[in-house]
């Protein structure tokens, strides 16, 4: 069934939430962690940018997949798959310190993130009142940049001050207690599932992956996260190289205005939309990305945190609630996965081009190159505003 009210704040959505943040955080622990891994083990500039690649592909093979299985099955129990399959894949990173085999398990780590984000999304969507969707999306989406972000700095303070496997250990812990949560959780089935198994969707790789009517904000997604993508790689070795030893507090305040402006910015994506939030957001990452560039002490990368959580923390969860706001109920399943994919393919195409550029340059450089993918977004989000004809409807 659907949801029955424009009520939000209902117990499962609070679990769901609380669910999604600690499976963030057992994931993003990891992120920033495994390029300095790979090189402390022998790997190379294109093996480390291989695994976040071979990760971002293999989680993007998997989607189209789990968002057909949507069409047709109960919440919980893909939720709860997805969720036990990350532990377990977590468990395995301490048994090898060869390269090859780190970037086997890594991808094998992307088709479970691939499945878990689709599914614990979905059910989000389904949890929240259709035209409260940006308002709550943003909520759920904050126990996504929470985890991003927050998370990232506690494992770079584990990795630099104690063991990679202690790293590991403590993100599996946290995986165990998302399985938790998301045990106690009562999801919703649309109506649209139980149509689906009279009539079964025919199958299409392609009709899975890509929702159409979402097309164009899943693109502009993409180059957000493409943006971003140079900071999940290279910003531990940026402090490595320039000698600070507090980048775990670039994502702490990260986390802290993201936290502060997600309420403001949900709601007004509900009342005004997508666009000149994007914009503004999109002005604001630029900036952080170069103060970032040209910090030479702990300030700076406190200052570059701050204005990142503002810019790039408020947009995510609006490009969410833009994807889904195209589509209809019934293929959100698609359009979350697409979107997902986006983040994926960004980040993943980021690390892959960028590590060859790596070897040519400095890596504040590389941070000054990605800056720019944010002034293509403020053009094409702008491109899009003048399209619109109708004043803002929601969702």
């Amino acid at each position: 069934m659907t949801s029955p009210s424009n009520k939000l704040w209902t117990w499962p959505f609070i679990f769901l939430i609380l669910a999604n943040l600690f499976t963030f955080m057992s994931f993003q622990m990891l992120l920033p962690n495994l390029p300095p891994y790979i090189e402390s083990i022998g790997g190379n500039e294109l093996q480390i940018g291989l695994v976040t690649t071979m990760f971002s592909i293999a989680a993007i093979l998997i989607r189209p997949f789990i968002g057909h299985l949507l069409m047709t099955s109960a919440r919980k129990s893909l939720v709860l798959a997805g969720a036990i399959s990350l532990l377990a894949i977590t468990l395995l990173y301490p048994i090898t310190q060869v390269v090859v085999l780190v970037l086997i398990i890594r991808f094998a780590h992307g088709i479970a993130w691939g499945w878990s984000t689709t599914a614990n999304g979905t059910a989000a969507v389904d949890l929240v009142p259709r035209r409260r969707v940006g308002e709550g999306m943003g909520y759920f989406g904050l126990s996504i940049t929470i985890g991003m972000i927050m998370a990232p700095s506690f494992g770079i303070y584990l990795f630099q001050k104690y063991t990679f496997d202690l790293l590991v250990w403590i993100s599996a812990g946290l995986g165990i207690i998302a399985i938790g949560l998301f045990a106690l959780t009562s999801f919703v089935t649309p109506n649209s599932v139980y149509d689906n198994r009279v009539v079964k969707p025919r199958f299409s790789f392609l009709g899975s992956l890509v929702e159409k009517k979402s097309g164009y904000p899943a693109l502009v997604t993409f180059l957000t996260t493409f943006g971003y993508g140079s900071i999940v790689t290279y910003i531990v070795i940026f402090g490595v190289e320039q000698g600070l030893d507090g980048v775990f507090l670039f994502y702490f305040f990260n986390a802290l205005l993201a936290t502060v402006s997600r309420p403001i910015t949900g709601k007004y994506f509900d009342k005004q939309g997508p666009w000149k939030l994007i914009i503004i957001c999109s002005a604001i990452s630029f900036v952080a990305m170069w103060v970032l560039s040209l910090a030479d002490s702990n300030v700076d990368l406190m200052i570059a945190g701050a204005l990142f959580g503002a810019g790039y923390g408020s947009m995510m969860p609006a490009f969410q609630a833009w994807v889904i706001s195209k589509t209809t109920v019934d293929r959100s399943g698609i359009a979350n996965g697409m979107f997902y994919s986006s983040i994926d393919l960004g980040i993943g195409l980021s690390a892959l081009i960028l590590g060859f550029i790596y070897a040519f340059v400095e890596t504040a450089t590389l941070f000054k190159i990605s800056s720019f993918l944010f002034i293509i977004v403020i053009i094409l989000t702008w491109i899009d505003f003048r399209k619109q004809t109708e004043p803002w409807q929601g969702t």
